[in-house]
């Protein structure tokens, strides 16, 4: 699900994956600035106390980012045990 005009996480992420990347394109890949810069802002207002229907927008990213943490430490322990 996007959010209309802001870029996401989400999009990207679905992007990568139905190109079908290999271990390094996997751990190379990195959010546009764009939406980095939307993330900071979410955590910006989240810290403020600002945060409202964007909530569920800033926990998708959360979810994202330990996901891809979950499949980089996945492919360097399978890169490892082939002995690479």
């Amino acid at each position: 699900m996007a959010w209309p005009d802001s870029p996401c996480a989400y999009d990207e992420v679905v992007a990568i994956f139905a190109n079908g990347p290999g271990r390094e394109e996997i751990n190379g890949f990195r959010l546009s600035p764009e939406t980095n810069d939307r993330v900071r802002e979410l955590l910006l207002k989240k810290s403020a106390g600002t945060l409202t229907d964007e909530a569920d927008e800033l926990d998708q990213c959360v979810q994202f980012d330990r996901l891809l943490l979950l499949i980089r430490s996945k492919a360097l322990e399978q890169r490892a045990a082939r002995g690479a």
